[in-house]
């Protein structure tokens, strides 16, 4: 249960980070481009990446790794855990399944955002 809590603290948290950040990247720039959204997912990697090696030399708690990467990353954005995950995958040598991993995720995630949309606008 402290895991659950530690979790949905973490993704609160991260989420009204993500929205505030967003926001306020975006409001400096005067184009439609989502930079604030690219921001937010290029820092998340790199949070992530902090969080992960100071769990990797022991110096995070495996509940505090779960309120900060799978929490707070999770809830700031998901494009971390698949960059980590990739990451991961490359460090191990599986080139296959991360390359998948990579056209698979963006190609079908994709298709499911234009299927999600077609749904509504066509029922």
């Amino acid at each position: 249960m402290k895991i659950i809590l530690a979790v949905g603290l973490g993704s609160f948290i991260g989420g009204i980070c993500r929205y505030l950040v967003t926001l306020f990247i975006q409001n400096k720039f005067l184009t439609t481009f989502p930079f604030g959204t690219m921001f937010v997912n290029v820092l998340g990697c790199f949070l992530i990446g902090i969080i992960y090696a100071l769990s990797d030399r022991g110096s995070l708690s495996p509940l505090w790794r779960m309120f900060l990467a799978t929490g707070m990353m999770g809830g700031f954005t998901t494009f971390s855990t698949f960059s980590n995950e990739t990451v991961s995958m490359l460090r191990d040598a599986e080139y296959v399944p991360a390359f998948s991993y990579i056209a698979f995720s963006i190609i079908i995630g994709l298709a499911a955002t234009i299927g999600g949309i077609s749904l509504i606008k066509y029922l």
